[in-house]
């Protein structure tokens, strides 16, 4: 109790959700789980749910903060990552526990959102998480009030092998100019553990994998100050499936720009690159088939 237990969601903004939809759809060969709308929060959202963790695809949808806030946020960044969300067995427990570790977490909010498709309604309960603690990222906790099925897992299309869909999310992408505040803030003040922490000069880079729920966080900073970025921001993301080959054949065909499947960094693993589209997150499929 008291901790965080999972990298609950991954939010992605996007301009068009129903555009959305569609790049996703054949991205995970899943239709969604969920959709919902924020009224007069001025945005709307498409969730799926995968093995370790769900997708947010969130979008202005009218007036109202949150639309604002996106659209903004749209037209400064453009579409791509926007969103790590952390689960908690116990929000209030989890802002008490960060409270004494410095972190100012916020009043817990409780939410209530309905699903447009089915009427099936959903409760949480969430609390901030300052963008001066998260290094300028946007996150925050997140507990869920109602059972687990609630949120049902995307479904396959139709046609569509589970070992050609993606099954569940092999890691997220943090790049920064300083891992050892990463550090710090993952490690220390959240309590993830870190898996590994190694410098690699032949690829130019520091990487920490930090492990959760049994999804990877990885931070990346450049060993080359020249290359690092200004500050934090969520990268790309990689998802898992089980035939490589077939995912990429499968996506190609529905007209995707999708890589050559290739050996993967990692022994054992083959990965494709999905070039476009990908409402702008750079995207990896990654499968354990090599041997």
């Amino acid at each position: 109790m008291g901790s965080f237990t999972s990298v609950d969601h991954l939010i992605i903004a996007v301009r068009d959700l129903d555009e959305a939809e569609k790049t996703y759809n054949q991205i995970f060969g899943r239709s969604p789980s969920w959709k919902g709308i924020h009224p007069g929060m001025g945005s709307a959202n498409i969730l799926y749910r995968l093995g370790n963790t769900y997708v947010e695809l969130f979008g202005p949808s009218g007036e109202g903060p949150n639309g604002d806030m996106l659209r903004a946020h749209l037209e400064e960044k453009g579409e791509g990552m926007f969103g790590v969300v952390f689960g908690t067995n116990d929000a209030v427990a989890r802002i008490a526990s960060l409270r004494e570790k410095g972190v100012p977490a916020g009043d817990p909010v409780d939410g209530l959102g309905r699903d447009v498709m089915t009427g099936a309604e959903r409760r949480w309960r969430t609390f901030g998480l300052p963008r001066e603690t998260m290094r300028g990222l946007f996150s925050f906790g997140i507990q869920h009030l109602s059972a687990a099925d609630a949120l049902p897992p995307a479904p396959l299309l139709e046609g569509v092998s589970e070992a050609e869909a993606v099954s569940a999310c092999d890691h997220v992408v943090v790049m920064t100019p300083d891992a050892e505040a990463c550090k710090a803030l993952y490690g220390d003040k959240f309590g993830i553990r870190l898996a590994l922490d190694h410098t690699k000069p032949e690829w130019g880079v520091r990487q920490l994998f930090f492990r959760l729920g049994g999804l990877t966080l990885e931070v990346v900073e450049p060993l080359d100050k020249a290359k690092a970025p200004k500050a934090d921001h969520y990268w790309g993301v990689a998802w898992q499936v089980t035939d490589a080959a077939g995912a990429a054949e499968r996506m190609a065909k529905a007209g995707l720009d999708v890589s050559e499947v290739r050996k993967g960094r990692k022994p054992g693993t083959e990965v494709a690159t999905i070039r476009k589209p990908t409402c702008g997150v750079p995207t990896l499929l990654i499968s354990q088939g090599a041997a």
